[in-house]
C-alpha cells in the first residue's frame, strides 16, 4: 500500500528544495518595502550617508546575532574570505551608493529599470567565470521574469512633485549599480558554494567591506565633515533608517546570501531583482491606481517564477 507523507513534510521538503529560491523573492520583498522609504528619504540624506548608516547599524546586529549563536569565530581560507570582502566592497560600497544616487537622478520606476541589467550580466559572468550552465527552462524563466519586470516599470507614468530629472548622471549611476552588483553577486556565490561558510557570516565580511569602502569614499569627497549629516540628527530620522535597515540590510542582504548559497547566481539575481513586482501591491494599499498593464507584466514575470522553481 502506498505511503501518505504528511502535508507538513511535503512542505519541509519543498523549503529545502528551493531555499535559496524563496530567500531569493523573500529578499526582493523587503526591499522592495525598503525602496519606498529610502526614496522619501533620498530628498533629506545624501547617498553615501544613507548607505553608511544603515551598513553600520546592520553590522552591530549581525554581530549581537553572531555571538548570540555563537558563530563569531569561523575558519575560512584567506581567498574565499577575500572574495567575500570585494563583493561587499562591489556590490555594497560602490552598488548601492550608485543605487541611491540613481535614485535621486531618475527616480524609483527608471532606477529599477536599470537594475534589471544585473540578473543578465551576473548569468553571463557565472557562466564564464564559475562554469554554471543553466538549462534552457531556466534560460527562458530568466527572460520571462525580466520581461514582466521590465513591462511593468516601463510604463509611463506622470512625473509626480515636478522634480526635474537628470537623465545622463542616472543612466551613469545605474549602470555602475547594475554592474558592480551583478560581479559582487557572483564573487559571493564562488565564495559561499559547496562550502561551510554560514550566510550570516559571510553578511558580515561583506558589510564590513562596504562600510569601509564608503568610509574611504567620503573622507576623500570630503562628506563627512558634518555638513551633509544634519538631518540624520533628528530622531525621528534616524529611527526611521534604522528600522528600514533591519529589513533592508541586516535581514535582506542575510537572505541574498542565503540565495547565493543555495542558487545558481543568475537565477538567485533574478529572482532578487523582482522587487518591482511587490512594489504593485504596497502602491495600491497607499492609494496608487495599478493599470491593466502592470497587472499583466505580473502575471508574465510570475510565469518565469514557475520556470525556475521547475
Amino acid at each position: 500500500m502506498r505511503e501518505v507523507k504528511p502535508p507538513i513534510l511535503n512542505y519541509m521538503v519543498i523549503l529545502e528544495t528551493f531555499k535559496g529560491e524563496l530567500a531569493a523573492l523573500s529578499a526582493a520583498f523587503l526591499w522592495a518595502l525598503s525602496s519606498i522609504v529610502y526614496t522619501r528619504l533620498g530628498d533629506r540624506v545624501a547617498p553615501l550617508q544613507l548607505n553608511l548608516i544603515k551598513g553600520v547599524i546592520a553590522i552591530v546586529l549581525i554581530l549581537l546575532t553572531l555571538v548570540i549563536r555563537g558563530e563569531l569565530l569561523v575558519s575560512t581560507d584567506a581567498g574565499r574570505f577575500f572574495m567575500l570582502a570585494l563583493s561587499g566592497v562591489l556590490g555594497i560600497g560602490i552598488g548601492d551608493t550608485a543605487y541611491f544616487a540613481a535614485l535621486n537622478s531618475i527616480g524609483p520606476r527608471r532606477t529599477l529599470l536599470m537594475e534589471t541589467l544585473s540578473p543578465a550580466f551576473v548569468a553571463v559572468l557565472a557562466g564564464l567565470f564559475l562554469q554554471e550552465k543553466l538549462v534552457s527552462t531556466a534560460w527562458m524563466g530568466i527572460l520571462l521574469t525580466l520581461f514582466g519586470v521590465v513591462w511593468v516599470i516601463g510604463e509611463r507614468v506622470p512625473e509626480s512633485g515636478g522634480k526635474i530629472l537628470n537623465w545622463g548622471a542616472g543612466v551613469r549611476w545605474g549602470l555602475v549599480a547594475a554592474m558592480a552588483q551583478a560581479v559582487g553577486a557572483v564573487l559571493s556565490r564562488a565564495a559561499l558554494f559547496e562550502t561551510d561558510i554560514q550566510p550570516l557570516w559571510s553578511t558580515l565580511v561583506r558589510l564590513t567591506g562596504g562600510v569601509l569602502v564608503i568610509l574611504f569614499w567620503g573622507v576623500f569627497r570630503q562628506q563627512f565633515d558634518g555638513m551633509g549629516m544634519g538631518p540624520v540628527r533628528s530622531l525621528r530620522v534616524f529611527g526611521i533608517i534604522a528600522l528600514t535597515a533591519v529589513f533592508s540590510t541586516y535581514l535582506g542582504i542575510w537572505l541574498q546570501q542565503i540565495s547565493l548559497k543555495f542558487a545558481a547566481a543568475g537565477i538567485a539575481q533574478t529572482l532578487s531583482s523582482t522587487s518591482p513586482l511587490f512594489v504593485l501591491p504596497l502602491a495600491t494599499l497607499l492609494g496608487d491606481r495599478i493599470s491593466w498593464r502592470a497587472i499583466f507584466g505580473v502575471f508574465i514575470s510570475l510565469a518565469g517564477v514557475a520556470l525556475l522553481f521547475r
